[in-house]
């Protein structure tokens, strides 16, 4: 109980200070106003404009506004909207929430057995020409990995959409694209393209993971013992080698989610990526704080889930907090 509290009283502080962080950084540049009205307008409209953005009072004001009402929930209405910021990020995050889920999930099925495969085997053929394909995705841009999907299965072979969510059906209240085959046609483009990253990130965790735990002493014992090979892999070392890919998986969930931005402009999906692009460009402050914020809030979350994932993987973690 001792490491649960201590970790959310950490996860705590550290949303209190990125708060402070977010909104000097993005309340203390630029100007909305001339952004959002009309270079036609006389002074009245402009003050009125001014006025009517909270923007005439001193920064520390509009900081204990932005506190207050963040402690109820809200965290300011969009300029170039005219509605809630929170609501804004929350009808177009379940399409970015899918893109980062199906991205994750094509990361784990592709990169761990591959990783396993190139640590089992380091110096073989197909150890060396996995660990080639994950320098590739390391080092192809997103951008261009993107276009290369589309202009390939999209453009010349026409196996698959290139823009848009598709269609949707919903599930408990939310409409999600992969419940339809249109929608599921529409996911596969952007998530691969999401997906390449990660999944050589993962590759190389594996196959660390498995170069690593393949020389201990308990397999040795397992493999002793008599075991098959498939049980003192699956059994032993997996649980093992899996505790730093968990770990890393956890923090990267949060950054695809966070940082879908490229995917989401070049395939034209409509999440919070898109949204954010278009707040930075007309300097729409609270959607720019409330996007920074829930993802603040998000790394914390999972953070935080990864950290009971690792205890619960490793007692020694929690025998170490406890000392």
């Amino acid at each position: 109980m001792g490491y649960v509290i201590n970790r959310l009283l950490q996860g705590l502080m550290v949303i209190a200070v990125m708060a402070v962080l977010v909104f000097i950084g993005v309340y203390a540049i630029g100007n909305p106003v001339d952004m959002l009205i009309s270079p036609e307008a006389d002074q009245a409209e402009i003050q009125a404009t001014i006025v009517r953005m909270g923007l005439d009072k001193p920064l520390w004001e509009q900081f204990l506004a932005f506190i207050n009402g963040a402690l109820h929930g809200d965290l300011g209405t969009s300029f170039l909207y005219n509605e809630p910021a929170v609501r804004l990020i929350l009808e177009r995050f379940p399409a970015t929430l899918e893109l980062a889920l199906a991205a994750i999930l094509m990361a784990i099925l592709v990169g761990i057995p591959l990783g396993v495969i190139a640590g089992l085997k380091p110096n073989g053929i197909v150890g060396r020409a996995i660990m080639t394909i994950s320098i590739l995705g390391f080092s192809l841009p997103t951008f261009w990995v993107g276009m290369m999907l589309i202009m390939i299965f999209a453009v010349n072979i026409g196996w698959l959409p290139s823009t848009g969510r598709g269609e949707t059906a919903s599930l408990f209240g939310v409409q999600w694209s992969f419940l339809t085959g249109d929608g599921l046609a529409h996911l596969i483009l952007p998530a691969i393209n999401l997906a390449l990253f990660k999944t050589s990130l993962v590759i190389r965790l594996a196959r660390a993971g498995t170069r690593e735990v393949i020389s201990q002493d308990y397999i040795k014992f397992a493999r002793a013992k008599g075991l098959s090979e498939p049980r003192v892999i699956l059994v032993h070392m997996m649980k093992n080698m899996m505790i730093p890919v968990v770990t890393v998986l956890g923090l990267e969930f949060g950054s695809v989610v966070a940082f879908a931005v490229v995917t989401e402009t070049v395939f034209s999906w409509p999440g919070i990526g898109k949204l954010l692009i278009s707040s930075i460009v007309h300097l729409d402050r609270p959607v720019i704080v409330a996007y920074l914020m829930l993802t603040v809030m998000l790394f914390v979350t999972i953070n935080f889930l990864v950290d009971l994932i690792y205890a619960l993987l490793d007692p020694r973690v929690r025998r170490k907090e406890s000392a």
